[in-house]
């Protein structure tokens, strides 16, 4: 092993509060390939991934769910790790946050950067978004919003420990600027150092610690919990056993090996704290810096951003029972630009998968097989009888590993599958302009079709080696069917390799790699689905609306009901204050999509802007509400109905016949309501 060169790769490590998207699971497809890459090409990988299970916003889910927090991120890692493992990712260690190694080190971490000074006891006074899990101050706050993820922040101030940042962020300038690759693409590199560390005023120092939180991981000072980047970020060197209070001959033979990372794969929505807080906590630590950190863009659906209150997710597990493992993979790693976004709709997988899977790999494979058959009984024919055009070819095949081969080394993974599947596409030009049907027609052309088909079987096969690293099953299949044991990278990659098939070997029967999928039927197939789904989460919805809507006519029946029922228990006044009403007015509405029942509605509370889906449509038509003011439950924890998110509930009297508490016209909006 030590004389191969290391290679290791990690990806980000996702929250374990929600199942991965599939432009979540892109990164670990994309990562995936990388890895399948290098070890192809002779390296000594090691491929990290796990998750991140602490924090505040596990401990509110846990809460809702009744079950204790690391109940729920035990739930909620395993299904994150199947879809890792169904889209066979080839990762060498699945750290979890939660795993003992990994907290005792964070820990000591925690104490050595407060012994060395790097981290103070102080307060922090600012806006906090709780699914970012992160602090800002009031210029970086965007009209009330996260100015990461865009939802509302609260106001907060806490005891808190401080990391200096500052005290490194010089060093880490002159770091960057020393080593152009560090951050990629370019453009990542100049919004992180314009935004972040060239600013007036230099970088801030970073909040570590909370007060208000309880799961997580505890320091020394017992109110306080560790803040998640020190937690999450030092995964990276946890997972190869660091220890901080050894020396580093002392630490494990893994962390030697292979420390520093040579890439960390990440979105580019978490580019700030892998580019800045991390690089700075392992120059306080004394460690090297990674080789570079790579920041992907998104997966779009159209032209959207994938969100689950937008009710446009796709997940990549889902999609594998319509395309295969291996299409999701090649839709996944083929779609997506090196430096922008990338897009995914129902239709584009379709299509993608017809023309490229279908018709351009899966036919030329099923194609030269069957004339192999019918032409020599499956038997490879020795290349006899060359012509000018074969010599094309192979330089085709030469030229296509080395732009292949380029591209994945600088990341340009769309690239590389786009190399080889023109690649693809020029033996299947080979196959019309040789026309072997009709050299079949004459025995005297018999050499000259040995010599085509077995040109065609050897582009095959370079193309199934370079496809290990993206399609691995399918190119491990289409190996198997030309009965060669040339299957390494090092068989493929120079004009004298082309020839790896042994004449006289047999190939197998063909078989069809990937059916045609009719994209009518896809779709509405697709759809059927997506409503049965949609009509269970209503179901389930409604039960939990109604469930809510009980617990606060408990709280509220001396505000709501005209007559209080018999029997109906008093509340005192301390419960009913908890209960903040606030008046609104709706400035639109709109029917949900395959829910009878449900209205969506854009609120105006003054101060903010916020969704609600309220169970009314029977009721009420959107043209009868938009401009009318109401009162919300506005402090009511947010809910999901139909895959829809929504924050907080308008106000309504009535089983049978529903009635809204409309307000006059000149009520101001967000007034507190007692």
């Amino acid at each position: 092993m030590e004389n191969r060169e290391k290679f290791y790769i990690t990806t980000a490590i996702p929250y374990a509060s929600r199942k991965p998207h599939f432009g979540n699971t892109y990164e670990v497809i994309a990562t995936d390939a990388v890895a399948r890459y290098k070890r192809a090409k002779g390296y000594d990988v090691f491929f990290c991934t796990g998750t991140d299970e602490h924090g505040q916003k596990v401990e509110e889910l846990a809460k809702e769910c009744g079950v204790t927090p690391k109940e729920y991120v035990d739930k909620v890692t395993g299904e994150i790790r199947a879809v890792w493992d169904k889209m066979n990712a080839s990762y060498d260690w699945f750290i979890r946050t939660t795993d003992d190694y990994h907290e005792k080190a964070v820990e000591k971490i925690f104490r050595r950067f407060y012994d060395q000074g790097d981290i103070y006891k102080g307060y922090y006074e600012g806006w906090y978004c709780t699914p970012c899990e992160s602090f800002f101050t009031e210029t970086q706050v965007v009209d009330g919003k996260c100015p990461d993820c865009g939802k509302p922040v609260q106001k907060g101030r806490e005891e808190a420990y401080f990391f200096k940042m500052s005290k490194y962020a010089d060093r880490l300038i002159k770091h960057i600027e020393e080593n152009p690759s560090f951050i990629v693409p370019e453009s990542r590199k100049k919004e992180m150092v314009n935004n972040f560390l060239r600013v007036e005023g230099g970088l801030q120092d970073l909040c570590v610690s909370r007060t208000s939180v309880k799961w997580g991981i505890h320091t020394f000072d017992p109110k306080h919990v560790i803040y998640v980047w020190i937690d999450a970020l030092t995964n990276y060197i946890t997972a190869l056993g660091y220890d901080p209070d050894k020396t580093y001959e002392e630490q494990s033979e893994k962390f030697r090996r292979y420390w520093p990372c040579d890439i960390h794969v990440i979105g580019k929505d978490i580019l700030r704290f892998h580019t800045i807080y991390w690089p700075i906590f392992l120059m306080a630590l004394d460690l090297p810096l990674p080789k570079q950190i790579f920041g992907h863009p998104w997966f779009n659906f159209g032209t959207d951003k994938m969100s689950k209150s937008k009710g446009n997710v796709i997940y990549a597990d889902e999609l594998a029972d319509h395309f295969t493992v291996d299409g999701v993979r090649y839709y996944a790693l083929a779609e997506m630009p090196y430096g922008s976004d990338g897009s995914i709709t129902y239709e584009s997988v379709i299509k993608r998968y017809n023309t490229d899977l279908v018709n351009n790999l899966g036919n030329l494979v099923k194609r030269t097989l069957d004339m192999q058959k019918k032409y020599f009984d499956r038997v490879v024919q020795a290349p006899s009888q060359k012509q000018d055009i074969d010599n094309e070819l192979v330089g085709t095949c030469v030229q296509t590993y080395e732009k292949m081969t380029r591209a994945m080394d600088t990341l340009h993974i769309a690239d590389a599958l786009g190399y080889i599947f023109d690649m693809l596409s020029r033996a299947n030009k080979y196959i019309d302009e040789t026309t072997p049907w009709v050299l079949a027609k004459d025995e005297n052309s018999k050499e000259r079709l040995g010599t085509v088909l077995y040109n065609l079987l050897e582009v095959i096969r370079w193309a199934a080696v370079m496809l290990l690293p993206f399609i691995p099953d399918t190119a491990d299949e289409i190996l198997s069917l030309l009965g060669t044991e040339a299957s390494a990278f090092d068989t493929i990659g120079e004009k004298e390799k082309f020839g790896g098939m042994k004449p006289g070997s047999e190939v197998k029967e063909s078989k069809v790699l990937f059916s045609r999928i009719d994209e009518e039927k896809m779709l509405a197939r697709i759809k059927a689905e997506s409503a049965e789904s949609e009509t269970t989460s209503e179901k389930q919805a409604s039960g939990k609306q109604a469930s809510e809507k009980q617990v606060l006519e408990k709280q509220v029946s001396e505000k709501q009901v005209a007559e209080k029922p018999e029997g109906c228990a008093k509340i005192g006044i301390d419960d009913f204050m908890n209960v903040e009403l606030r008046t609104a007015q709706i400035i639109s509405c709109e029917k949900v999509p395959k829910a009878k029942k449900l209205l969506r509605l854009q609120l105006d509370l003054g101060y903010e802007k916020r969704q609600v889906v309220s169970g009314i449509a029977k009721w009420y038509t959107p043209e009868e509400l938009v401009g009318k003011k109401i009162i919300v439950v506005a402090n009511l924890k947010p809910a999901v109905l139909c895959g829809i998110e929504s924050d907080g509930m308008i106000l309504a009297s009535g089983e049978e016949d529903v009635r809204v508490v409309f307000l006059a016209d000149d009520t101001p909006l967000g007034d507190r309501v007692r």
